[in-house]
C-alpha cells in the first residue's frame, strides 16, 4: 500500500460550510470499498458546503466513491485539509493510475486500426504497463447528422418554435450519446443539410 504522510488540519462543520466543490480535502479511507482504517483519501464536496444541512456532508473521493461525514463528531475520523502549519499528520493513500473511460472514434475500425492504436499506447507508456481491462466496440452508422439541444416546452404558453441551440454539426449520430445536455433541454438529431451558398460570383 503506497501512502504519504502530510501535515494537516481538521475542519469543523462551520469551516466545511465555507468550502466549494473545487476545494481539495481528505476523508477517511475506511469506506465501504476501500476498508482501510487510519488512512485518508483526497476528496471533494459534492456541492457547496453551505448547501448541506443537518450537520452531515457528502464528499466524492478521487476514486469516485461517495461518502457521508459528520465533521463535528469526535467519534468519526473527521475531514482534513493540507496545512504546512497543521498540528496533525495524516497518512494519505496514493493513486496507482487511472482507468481511462474513453469514447474514441476510430475511422474504419478494423482489427488492424485497433491493433495499431493499442501498440501506440504500449510504446508510449511501456509494454508491461498499459493493460486492456475491458473492450467494448460499437458500430457507428455512416450517416452525417446535426445535433441540437431543444428547450423542453411546458405549460399552455409553450410557443410553436422552441428555443434551440446547435451542439454538433456534420457528425455521426452516435456522437449524441456522449454529449452532456443542459438540464431542461432534450437532444434533437437531424440529417445534415449542407449549407449551399447561392451568392453570385464575379
Amino acid at each position: 500500500m503506497n501512502t504519504e504522510k502530510i501535515a494537516a488540519r481538521r475542519l469543523s462543520l462551520e469551516e466545511v460550510t465555507k468550502l466549494g466543490v473545487k476545494d481539495r480535502l481528505f476523508v477517511s479511507a475506511d469506506t465501504a470499498e476501500l476498508k482501510i482504517p487510519d488512512c485518508y483519501v483526497p476528496a471533494f464536496l459534492t456541492k457547496a458546503g453551505q448547501d448541506f444541512e443537518g450537520g452531515s456532508i457528502t464528499a466524492r473521493t478521487v476514486f469516485r466513491e461517495e461518502v457521508s461525514c459528520l465533521p463535528d463528531d469526535e467519534n468519526e475520523a473527521g475531514i482534513y485539509v493540507a496545512d504546512e502549519n497543521g498540528s496533525e499528520t495524516i497518512e494519505v493513500l496514493q493513486s496507482a493510475g487511472v482507468v481511462l473511460d474513453l469514447a474514441l472514434f476510430v475511422p474504419g475500425g478494423d482489427k488492424g486500426a485497433l491493433t495499431a492504436l493499442y501498440a501506440a499506447a504500449r510504446q508510449a507508456f511501456g509494454a508491461d504497463v498499459v493493460q486492456i481491462w475491458r473492450q467494448g466496440l460499437k458500430e457507428v452508422p455512416d450517416v452525417k447528422v446535426d445535433i441540437f439541444e431543444e428547450q423542453v416546452q411546458r405549460g399552455r404558453k409553450a410557443g410553436d418554435s422552441p428555443k434551440r441551440d446547435r451542439r454538433a454539426i456534420d457528425t455521426y449520430p452516435t456522437r449524441a450519446d456522449f454529449i452532456e445536455f443542459s438540464a431542461g433541454w432534450k437532444p434533437v438529431v437531424e440529417i445534415h443539410k449542407p449549407v449551399i451558398d447561392d451568392t453570385p460570383t464575379i
